[in-house]
Protein backbone atom coordinates (compact mmCIF):
# COMPACT_ATOMS: atom_id res chain seq x y z
CA UNK A 1 0.00 0.00 0.00
CA UNK A 2 1.08 3.34 -0.82
CA UNK A 3 2.17 5.41 2.34
CA UNK A 4 1.26 9.42 2.47
CA UNK A 5 3.46 12.30 4.37
CA UNK A 6 2.32 15.08 6.08
CA UNK A 7 4.87 17.64 7.35
CA UNK A 8 3.55 20.25 10.04
CA UNK A 9 5.32 23.60 11.71
CA UNK A 10 3.87 23.53 15.31
CA UNK A 11 4.74 25.63 18.02
CA UNK A 12 4.92 25.41 21.48
CA UNK A 13 4.93 28.22 24.08
CA UNK A 14 7.40 27.77 26.83
CA UNK A 15 6.90 28.82 30.57
CA UNK A 16 8.37 31.67 30.89
CA UNK A 17 11.63 32.09 29.27
CA UNK A 18 14.63 30.28 28.72
CA UNK A 19 17.97 30.97 28.24
CA UNK A 20 21.45 29.86 27.37
CA UNK A 21 24.76 31.34 26.56
CA UNK A 22 23.41 31.88 22.86
CA UNK A 23 20.00 33.54 23.53
CA UNK A 24 16.77 33.66 25.11
CA UNK A 25 13.15 31.69 23.88
CA UNK A 26 9.79 31.83 24.78
CA UNK A 27 8.64 29.44 22.68
CA UNK A 28 9.77 25.69 20.69
CA UNK A 29 8.83 25.59 17.01
CA UNK A 30 9.02 21.88 15.87
CA UNK A 31 8.54 20.05 12.81
CA UNK A 32 5.91 16.76 13.07
CA UNK A 33 6.37 14.11 10.41
CA UNK A 34 3.02 11.91 10.21
CA UNK A 35 3.75 8.75 7.95
CA UNK A 36 0.15 7.10 6.96
CA UNK A 37 0.30 3.49 5.93
CA UNK A 38 -3.95 3.15 5.60
CA UNK A 39 -5.76 3.78 8.54
CA UNK A 40 -2.17 3.59 10.68
CA UNK A 41 -0.33 6.76 11.33
CA UNK A 42 3.40 6.81 12.85
CA UNK A 43 4.88 9.96 14.27
CA UNK A 44 7.96 11.67 14.89
CA UNK A 45 8.76 15.45 15.69
CA UNK A 46 12.01 17.19 15.44
CA UNK A 47 13.61 20.52 16.83
CA UNK A 48 15.57 22.27 14.47
CA UNK A 49 18.32 24.01 15.36
CA UNK A 50 20.01 27.02 14.41
CA UNK A 51 23.28 25.96 16.64
CA UNK A 52 23.34 23.29 13.29
CA UNK A 53 22.23 25.79 10.66
CA UNK A 54 18.28 24.40 10.49
CA UNK A 55 15.20 26.22 10.98
CA UNK A 56 12.07 24.93 10.66
CA UNK A 57 11.49 25.52 7.21
CA UNK A 58 15.02 24.39 5.89
CA UNK A 59 13.74 20.94 7.78
CA UNK A 60 10.54 20.54 5.94
CA UNK A 61 12.68 21.05 3.09
CA UNK A 62 14.41 18.06 3.49
CA UNK A 63 11.42 15.78 4.72
CA UNK A 64 9.84 16.97 1.44
CA UNK A 65 12.71 16.60 -0.42
CA UNK A 66 12.75 12.54 -0.25
CA UNK A 67 8.87 12.39 -0.10
CA UNK A 68 8.58 10.11 -2.95
CA UNK A 69 10.82 7.56 -1.09
CA UNK A 70 8.67 7.80 1.69
CA UNK A 71 5.38 6.97 -0.27
CA UNK A 72 7.34 4.16 -1.55
CA UNK A 73 7.90 2.87 1.76
CA UNK A 74 11.84 3.65 2.33
CA UNK A 75 12.88 1.56 5.52
CA UNK A 76 14.90 3.35 8.31
CA UNK A 77 18.34 1.37 7.09
CA UNK A 78 17.58 2.65 3.71
CA UNK A 79 16.82 6.48 5.41
CA UNK A 80 20.42 6.30 7.21
CA UNK A 81 22.07 6.84 3.61
CA UNK A 82 19.41 8.86 2.16
CA UNK A 83 19.12 11.49 4.45
CA UNK A 84 22.04 13.05 6.74
CA UNK A 85 21.98 13.40 10.22
CA UNK A 86 19.98 16.04 11.73
CA UNK A 87 16.78 16.98 12.70
CA UNK A 88 14.58 16.17 9.61
CA UNK A 89 16.61 12.32 9.57
CA UNK A 90 15.22 12.65 13.14
CA UNK A 91 11.28 13.33 12.51
CA UNK A 92 11.26 10.99 9.65
CA UNK A 93 13.32 8.18 11.08
CA UNK A 94 10.75 8.17 14.60
CA UNK A 95 7.82 8.13 12.64
CA UNK A 96 8.94 5.32 10.96
CA UNK A 97 9.77 3.63 14.50
CA UNK A 98 6.02 4.49 15.57
CA UNK A 99 4.91 2.84 12.25
CA UNK A 100 6.60 -0.36 12.64
CA UNK A 101 5.08 -0.64 15.71
CA UNK A 102 1.32 -0.11 15.22
CA UNK A 103 1.63 -1.90 12.42
CA UNK A 104 3.43 -4.88 13.51
CA UNK A 105 1.56 -4.45 17.31
CA UNK A 106 4.77 -4.84 18.71
CA UNK A 107 6.03 -1.74 21.05
CA UNK A 108 9.21 -0.13 19.85
CA UNK A 109 11.17 -1.23 23.29
CA UNK A 110 11.20 -4.75 22.07
CA UNK A 111 13.61 -3.56 19.41
CA UNK A 112 15.20 -0.94 21.23
CA UNK A 113 15.53 -2.56 24.77
CA UNK A 114 17.28 -5.22 26.11
CA UNK A 115 15.15 -5.07 29.16
CA UNK A 116 11.50 -3.71 29.64
CA UNK A 117 12.00 -0.13 30.13
CA UNK A 118 11.30 1.70 33.65
CA UNK A 119 10.85 5.52 35.07
CA UNK A 120 14.06 7.34 35.15
CA UNK A 121 15.27 10.36 37.18
CA UNK A 122 15.90 13.30 34.69
CA UNK A 123 17.67 16.59 35.22
CA UNK A 124 15.70 20.00 35.54
CA UNK A 125 17.35 22.50 33.64
CA UNK A 126 18.10 25.96 35.48
CA UNK A 127 17.82 28.83 33.02
CA UNK A 128 20.82 31.20 32.54
CA UNK A 129 20.61 34.42 34.64
CA UNK A 130 22.28 36.31 37.28
CA UNK A 131 23.60 34.35 40.14
CA UNK A 132 20.76 35.56 42.23
CA UNK A 133 18.16 34.69 39.68
CA UNK A 134 19.31 31.33 39.15
CA UNK A 135 19.87 30.71 43.13
CA UNK A 136 15.74 31.54 42.86
CA UNK A 137 15.55 28.80 40.20
CA UNK A 138 17.00 26.09 41.80
CA UNK A 139 15.91 26.70 45.04
CA UNK A 140 12.09 26.09 43.50
CA UNK A 141 13.25 22.99 42.50
CA UNK A 142 15.75 22.02 45.13
CA UNK A 143 13.41 18.64 45.89
CA UNK A 144 14.54 17.17 42.81
CA UNK A 145 17.97 15.07 42.72
CA UNK A 146 19.04 16.29 39.74
CA UNK A 147 20.04 19.51 37.92
CA UNK A 148 21.48 21.03 35.11
CA UNK A 149 23.11 24.33 34.81
CA UNK A 150 23.24 26.46 32.07
CA UNK A 151 26.32 28.95 31.87
CA UNK A 152 28.45 30.47 29.55
CA UNK A 153 28.97 34.06 30.18
CA UNK A 154 31.19 35.79 32.74
CA UNK A 155 30.96 35.25 36.31
CA UNK A 156 29.98 31.45 36.14
CA UNK A 157 31.71 30.74 39.20
CA UNK A 158 29.22 32.84 41.23
CA UNK A 159 26.39 30.91 39.10
CA UNK A 160 27.78 27.55 40.48
CA UNK A 161 28.28 28.84 44.23
CA UNK A 162 24.50 30.07 44.13
CA UNK A 163 23.39 27.40 42.81
CA UNK A 164 24.79 25.15 44.87
CA UNK A 165 23.59 26.77 48.06
CA UNK A 166 20.13 26.78 46.83
CA UNK A 167 20.16 23.24 45.91
CA UNK A 168 22.64 21.75 48.57
CA UNK A 169 20.87 18.02 48.17
CA UNK A 170 20.88 17.76 44.32
CA UNK A 171 23.52 16.93 41.96
CA UNK A 172 24.59 19.20 39.08
CA UNK A 173 25.35 19.05 35.99
CA UNK A 174 26.63 22.54 34.12
CA UNK A 175 26.31 23.63 30.76
CA UNK A 176 28.44 25.97 29.43
CA UNK A 177 27.01 25.85 25.62
CA UNK A 178 30.81 26.30 23.97
CA UNK A 179 30.88 29.36 25.94
CA UNK A 180 33.80 29.67 28.26
CA UNK A 181 37.42 29.96 26.77
CA UNK A 182 40.89 29.24 27.21
CA UNK A 183 41.36 32.36 29.14
CA UNK A 184 38.53 31.06 32.08
CA UNK A 185 37.97 27.46 31.68
CA UNK A 186 40.39 26.39 34.35
CA UNK A 187 38.76 28.74 36.98
CA UNK A 188 35.74 27.31 36.08
CA UNK A 189 36.73 23.91 36.13
CA UNK A 190 38.04 24.36 39.46
CA UNK A 191 34.48 25.71 41.11
CA UNK A 192 32.75 22.99 39.50
CA UNK A 193 34.79 20.47 41.27
CA UNK A 194 34.93 22.93 44.40
CA UNK A 195 30.58 22.55 44.62
CA UNK A 196 31.33 18.77 43.56
CA UNK A 197 29.90 19.08 40.27
CA UNK A 198 29.01 15.79 38.66
CA UNK A 199 29.47 16.56 35.08
CA UNK A 200 30.73 19.63 32.96
CA UNK A 201 28.94 19.96 29.20
CA UNK A 202 30.65 21.29 26.48
CA UNK A 203 32.88 23.60 27.87
CA UNK A 204 34.44 25.07 24.70
CA UNK A 205 33.32 25.29 21.06
CA UNK A 206 33.31 22.33 18.82
CA UNK A 207 36.55 22.02 16.82
CA UNK A 208 38.55 24.46 19.43
CA UNK A 209 38.19 21.98 21.93
CA UNK A 210 41.91 20.06 21.70
CA UNK A 211 42.79 22.24 24.93
CA UNK A 212 41.01 19.56 26.94
CA UNK A 213 43.44 16.64 26.42
CA UNK A 214 45.96 19.28 27.76
CA UNK A 215 44.85 20.16 31.19
CA UNK A 216 43.19 18.13 34.06
CA UNK A 217 39.60 16.95 34.59
CA UNK A 218 38.63 17.83 38.04
CA UNK A 219 34.71 17.28 36.68
CA UNK A 220 34.50 14.65 34.08
CA UNK A 221 33.97 16.54 30.70
CA UNK A 222 31.07 15.91 28.12
CA UNK A 223 30.92 16.04 24.93
CA UNK A 224 27.68 17.53 23.18
CA UNK A 225 28.08 19.78 20.26
CA UNK A 226 31.19 18.16 19.47
CA UNK A 227 29.29 14.94 19.13
CA UNK A 228 26.71 14.28 16.56
CA UNK A 229 27.23 10.79 15.45
CA UNK A 230 29.56 7.75 16.09
CA UNK A 231 31.81 8.77 13.65
CA UNK A 232 32.80 11.37 15.63
CA UNK A 233 33.59 9.43 18.81
CA UNK A 234 37.55 8.68 17.20
CA UNK A 235 38.66 12.39 17.49
CA UNK A 236 36.97 12.85 20.99
CA UNK A 237 38.86 10.19 22.60
CA UNK A 238 40.92 11.53 25.17
CA UNK A 239 39.18 14.63 25.48
CA UNK A 240 35.87 13.91 26.85
CA UNK A 241 35.06 11.48 29.61
CA UNK A 242 31.07 11.44 28.36
CA UNK A 243 28.93 12.02 24.94
CA UNK A 244 25.78 13.34 24.89
CA UNK A 245 23.15 11.94 22.77
CA UNK A 246 20.58 13.57 21.02
CA UNK A 247 18.26 12.64 18.74
CA UNK A 248 18.29 15.85 16.68
CA UNK A 249 22.02 15.10 16.37
CA UNK A 250 22.06 11.68 14.93
CA UNK A 251 19.33 12.19 13.02
CA UNK A 252 16.82 9.94 14.79
CA UNK A 253 16.84 6.78 17.16
CA UNK A 254 17.99 4.49 14.87
CA UNK A 255 21.73 6.36 14.59
CA UNK A 256 21.30 7.03 18.45
CA UNK A 257 21.50 3.34 19.16
CA UNK A 258 24.74 2.97 16.88
CA UNK A 259 26.02 5.82 18.90
CA UNK A 260 25.14 4.42 22.52
CA UNK A 261 26.43 0.87 21.59
CA UNK A 262 29.65 2.49 19.88
CA UNK A 263 30.81 4.88 23.15
CA UNK A 264 30.09 2.24 25.44
CA UNK A 265 32.19 0.05 23.68
CA UNK A 266 34.99 3.36 23.57
CA UNK A 267 34.57 3.56 27.76
CA UNK A 268 32.71 6.75 27.43
CA UNK A 269 29.82 7.63 29.96
CA UNK A 270 26.22 7.94 28.34
CA UNK A 271 24.15 10.92 28.61
CA UNK A 272 21.04 11.03 26.67
CA UNK A 273 19.56 14.75 26.17
CA UNK A 274 17.20 16.71 24.43
CA UNK A 275 16.02 20.36 23.03
CA UNK A 276 13.05 21.49 23.85
CA UNK A 277 10.35 20.07 22.76
CA UNK A 278 7.23 18.25 23.48
CA UNK A 279 6.57 14.69 24.69
CA UNK A 280 6.82 13.09 20.92
CA UNK A 281 10.29 13.94 20.65
CA UNK A 282 11.16 12.92 24.47
CA UNK A 283 9.38 9.64 23.53
CA UNK A 284 12.16 7.68 21.27
CA UNK A 285 15.04 9.03 23.80
CA UNK A 286 13.57 7.25 27.02
CA UNK A 287 14.24 4.21 25.42
CA UNK A 288 17.30 5.02 24.50
CA UNK A 289 18.16 6.74 27.90
CA UNK A 290 17.54 3.22 29.55
CA UNK A 291 21.01 2.61 31.28
CA UNK A 292 22.14 5.79 30.48
CA UNK A 293 24.81 7.80 33.25
CA UNK A 294 23.16 10.66 32.97
CA UNK A 295 19.50 11.72 31.70
CA UNK A 296 18.41 15.05 30.65
CA UNK A 297 14.55 14.46 28.99
CA UNK A 298 13.22 17.63 31.24
CA UNK A 299 11.57 19.41 27.34
CA UNK A 300 7.72 19.26 28.25
CA UNK A 301 8.37 20.40 31.77
CA UNK A 302 9.55 23.43 30.49
CA UNK A 303 6.30 24.48 28.28
CA UNK A 304 3.69 25.76 29.03
CA UNK A 305 1.43 22.85 27.46
CA UNK A 306 2.77 19.59 25.56
CA UNK A 307 0.52 17.32 23.24
CA UNK A 308 -2.45 14.91 24.62
CA UNK A 309 -1.34 11.72 25.64
CA UNK A 310 1.90 13.05 27.13
CA UNK A 311 4.48 11.29 28.97
CA UNK A 312 4.35 10.81 32.98
CA UNK A 313 6.51 12.89 34.78
CA UNK A 314 6.59 12.33 38.66
CA UNK A 315 8.67 14.58 40.35
CA UNK A 316 11.43 14.05 38.39
CA UNK A 317 11.22 10.40 36.77
CA UNK A 318 9.98 10.15 33.38
CA UNK A 319 8.03 6.97 32.62
CA UNK A 320 8.82 5.48 29.23
CA UNK A 321 5.54 6.02 26.79
CA UNK A 322 1.96 5.17 26.24
CA UNK A 323 1.53 3.63 23.26
CA UNK A 324 -1.31 6.44 22.31
CA UNK A 325 1.53 9.15 21.93
CA UNK A 326 4.38 6.71 20.12
CA UNK A 327 5.90 3.68 20.06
Amino acid sequence: MTRTLVTEIETFPIAGVFTISRGSRTEARVVTCTLGDGAVRGQGECVPYTRYDETVESVVEQIEAIRQDLINGIDRTALMQSMPPGAARNAVDCALWDLEAKLSGKRAALSACTVPPRPLPTAYTISLGAPEDMAAQARAHAARPLLKVKLGSDNDAARIHAVAGAAPESRLIVDANEGWTEDNILENMLAAAEFHVALIEQPLPAGKDELLRHIPHPVPVCADESVHTADNLKELAGLYDFVNIKLDKTGGLTAALELRDKAREMGFGVMVGCMVGTSLAMAPAVLLAQGADFVDLDGPLLLARDRPHGLRYSGSLVSPPAPQLWG
